[in-house]
């Protein structure tokens, strides 16, 4: 392909995109298709010639279009958002015509530098100490693993990075963590077996007196401590563990506290949700994504730690061939996680807070928060319905309960609920258990979504309920 014919497939995919965009809602949410369906469809080998760009397009249209699920339809509640924005599919088209390979300063000065100075406005906008610095990895789970491997070097004195383990380190977290936390630890070799879930109170916060006693119990055993994984946020109800008291045991015990705030770290760049920050100073790292809920398409997410010198002596390796003249008095990014290579993700986030600005964000966030409120009220106001979990921000964790179910009849009844809505291909929404109890999700954070898609699902939701009390 020459130019010239780039340059008119190229004008053809942004119109494209942006009917796309202007047509959302005439799409199915979810498709209805079974496993293999669009694998079968496909050629079982790649083609010995090229194919025009037009017949892959019309493809693309006809097999792959029909098999995707609509992440950007303002009727998507389901799990935890993956927004976009013009403006971020703006700075991703600009990234792949510069094709940057971004793992040191000199392969790429302008994305160093620019990504420092991202993250300083990321880590002003919401309220993180001034000594904290950020580094973008490509996933929230990637970057519990850089904290679990980094807490590991600083419990080891660097011994398990030169000589593997020879002592028992613990990780601790609340029940209600992400899963990456438990898969983190395994990769990061601290084993199953040294993962302590400590259990929840009823806001699905941790424990904070379990979590003392369980980080005591280790030490008498001759355990060592090694990290505890806090949550502002948690995927099932966004339950926002207290910073403040976790953060007095960790200091007094020299445990590593990393922050996991994948999701609701968004939320701090309001005044009135700052409060989730409160004892961020005890915090050695700390993540958000802001391609969750600041319209920064995957991958982007902000990792921040407090001590960049014991991040880099974990991860740095020095071969001839990647050493420069300026490697001490600039940031070298591949010495802060697992991947030498990089990508450059700075870019459209800097167009996504250049385009927007902090208030227009922020006013984004509240709308999907007053959402989430107004939802909270209709349920509350529905005795056949029942608030499963406090609403902070624009999750709601509620389920369907007539009188006179037992628990297993509840949880068939609402599992029942949840396919029949979905099968609609109105909406998708998600499940969660919590306290042993089936629950349905309904996240709002979609840039799109109006008061009039949340109503519209709503009564979608009490005519399906109502259907199944007929049957």
């Amino acid at each position: 392909m020459d130019t010239k014919q780039f340059r008119k497939h190229g004008h053809e995919m942004v119109d494209w995109i942006a009917d796309f965009m202007d047509n959302m809602e005439d799409y199915t949410v979810h498709p209805d298709i079974q496993p293999g369906e669009i694998k079968n469809k496909l050629p079982k080998e790649a083609p010995k010639k090229g194919e025009s760009m037009t017949t892959i397009f019309k493809d693309f249209e006809k097999i792959i279009l029909p098999g995707i699920s609509h992440w950007q339809h303002p009727c998507w509640f389901a799990y935890f958002p993956a927004n976009n924005s013009p403006p971020s599919i703006l700075g991703e088209f600009l990234t792949a015509a510069l094709g940057a390979q971004c793992m040191i300063w000199k392969t790429s000065p302008a994305a160093e530098e620019l990504e420092e100075v991202t993250m300083v406005w990321l880590q002003k906008m919401i309220g993180l100490p001034e000594e904290m610095v950020g580094v973008i990895q490509d996933s929230a789970s990637t970057s519990t693993l850089i904290a679990l491997l980094t807490a590991r070097e600083k419990a080891s004195n660097f011994e398990i990075n030169r000589k593997g383990f020879t002592d028992r380190l613990t990780v601790f977290c609340s029940e209600e963590a992400h899963s990456s936390v438990v898969k983190g630890a395994k990769i990061a070799g601290f084993g199953k077996d040294n993962i302590r879930l400590i259990p929840t109170d009823e806001t699905f916060a941790i424990d904070v007196l379990e979590l003392k006693k369980a980080v005591i119990a280790d030490k008498k055993q001759g355990l060592k401590p090694a990290i505890v994984c806090a949550t502002l946020g948690t995927t099932s109800s966004t339950g926002v563990d207290p910073l403040d008291k976790i953060g007095v045991i960790c200091k007094q015990h020299d445990i590593w506290l990393h922050v996991d705030a994948a999701y609701a770290g968004t939320a701090a760049i309001l005044p009135e949700k700052r409060w989730i920050m409160k004892g961020i100073e005890y915090a050695d790292s700390f993540v958000f994504n802001p391609h969750k809920w600041l319209l920064t398409n995957f991958d982007c997410s902000a990792y921040f730690v407090k001590d960049k010198k014991l991040l880099k002596k974990t991860f740095e390796i020095h071969p001839e061939y990647l050493k420069t003249g300026v490697d001490e008095i600039v940031n070298n990014y591949r010495d802060w996680g697992i991947q030498l290579g990089r990508r450059f993700r700075a870019l459209k986030l800097w167009f996504v807070l250049r385009s927007y600005g902090l208030e227009e964000l922020q006013k984004m966030i509240r709308e999907h928060i007053r959402l989430a409120e107004m939802l909270k009220q209709w349920i509350n106001n529905d005795k056949r319905f029942e608030l499963m979990a406090p609403v902070d921000f624009s999750l709601v964790c509620f389920r369907f309960n007539p009188k006179d179910r037992t628990e297993m009849q509840l949880d068939e009844l609402n599992r029942q609920l949840l396919e029949s809505i979905n099968k609609t291909g109105k909406t998708l929404l998600t499940h969660t258990i919590l306290k042993g109890k089936f629950v349905i999700r309904f996240c709002i954070a979609q840039r799109t979504t109006t008061e009039n898609h949340v109503r519209n699902i709503w009564n979608l939701i009490t005519k399906k309920a109502e259907e199944l009390l007929k049957c």
